[in-house]
């Protein structure tokens, strides 16, 4: 298990989304996210599980 938080822009990177879009998501909670100081970070094991049924539904 891994600790590693992403930002928006790491996150909005790795799904080929924009970042508008990951804050979306987040405020629909559809991905985690935590506010840490006025940032919006995401915790990366949450992130790939995201990515896997998103890459499967994009097919």
């Amino acid at each position: 298990m891994t600790d590693k938080l992403l930002t928006t822009t790491d996150v909005s990177q790795l799904l080929d989304v924009s970042e508008v879009t990951v804050k979306r998501w987040a405020r629909e909670h559809l991905i985690k996210s935590v506010k840490q100081g006025s940032e919006l970070v995401f915790p990366e094991e949450d992130v790939l599980k995201y990515k896997e049924i998103h890459d499967r539904l994009k097919k």
